[in-house]
């Protein structure tokens, strides 16, 4: 009998034991700091900026006089899901416009006179669809309304672009736009050369950018990204002359495949018989005429931008009922 009552007293004190050590258990956990998981979140955007091209008629070498003597614009939208404090993913869709002109970039500069004597020139509307990553320099806050003032991040991605080259034909022949891809201007299509470029190409983007918090729904971003790009032919110069001009379609390719000996600029209505003169007297009388139409080498372009981001607020989840 007493080995009984001493058997229940023991199990009896071992489970007031055990239910002490889970309340102290309990309450030591309670005393952890908490931390509050991010809650994902949207926002969709509209930008306006610059656009600028590198290529054959604006060399990347000299960035600055590339990146401004023909800058032009673009506009964009987007939608950005950010997935956790550090990491978004974006997609864009953007129409910029490119230009280049060997008369704009190299008048009045004696070592571009190879440029001077080529005078080509462009104007291109890309239409780019962009899916990118963005990269937060500083987290976020936990939540769509606990967004810090102030955040940089680094983005990059793959983009698909159309494009349509066009250039004006010279002043005595209308002045007008035409598209040069169907013109073969370097001869593709025709008989033992190459194909027709295409209209459609992908790009490489990649860039920085600084976003704001404006309110507790909208940011305000810039940003910066260059468009590494797979195609030589944005501004249709990437290769040699045609070997036979005659070859090609029509009066207007051959006006617009070589325009060495144009008395005017065709887009700006410069005059460039006095530099053509002077090349040519530099030169033994005779003007050093190359057969590279272009360099190849790809293109690229460079977009900034202002954004302005509206936040979409997510959805208050109610506790379920017990």
């Amino acid at each position: 009998m007493r080995k009984r009552i001493l058997l229940i007293s023991t199990l009896y004190l071992l489970g007031i034991a055990y239910s002490h050590a889970q309340l102290f258990s309990s309450k030591k956990n309670y005393n952890k700091p908490y931390k509050a998981k991010f809650e994902p979140y949207s926002s969709v955007g509209f930008g306006l900026g610059t656009a600028s091209y590198y290529g054959e008629l604006s060399p990347i070498a000299d960035p600055v006089n590339s990146t401004f003597k023909l800058i032009r614009w673009n506009v964009t939208a987007n939608y950005t899901r950010h997935f956790t404090p550090r990491f978004s993913g974006r997609a864009s869709l953007t129409l910029a416009r490119l230009s280049g002109d060997d008369y704009t970039f190299s008048k009045g500069r004696p070592q571009f006179d190879g440029q001077f004597l080529r005078n080509l020139h462009f104007r291109n509307d890309v239409k780019e669809l962009a899916i990118t990553g963005i990269l937060n320099i500083l987290p976020e806050g936990r939540n769509a309304f606990d967004r810090p003032f102030f955040v940089p991040y680094l983005f990059g991605g793959v983009a698909v672009f159309a494009h349509n080259p066009k250039a004006r034909t010279p002043i005595d022949a209308g002045n007008e736009w035409v598209a040069l891809q169907p013109l073969g201007t370097e001869g593709q299509g025709l008989s033992g050369g190459a194909k027709p470029y295409s209209l459609v190409s992908a790009a490489l983007p990649v860039g920085i950018g600084f976003r704001f918090r404006f309110n507790r729904n909208w940011d305000i971003s810039a940003e910066a990204g260059m468009r590494f790009t797979l195609t030589d032919y944005i501004d249709d110069v990437g290769g040699l002359y045609p070997s036979n001009p005659d070859e090609l379609a029509n009066s207007t390719a051959m006006m617009v495949s070589n325009r060495t000996l144009e008395p005017t600029a065709a887009r700006k209505g410069g005059d460039r018989l006095s530099d053509l003169q002077r090349i040519a007297g530099e030169n033994g009388g005779t003007l050093p005429l190359s057969n590279a139409r272009g360099g190849g080498k790809k293109d690229l372009y460079l977009l900034t931008a202002i954004h302005v981001n509206y936040i979409i607020a997510p959805k208050i989840k109610c506790p379920p009922l017990r």
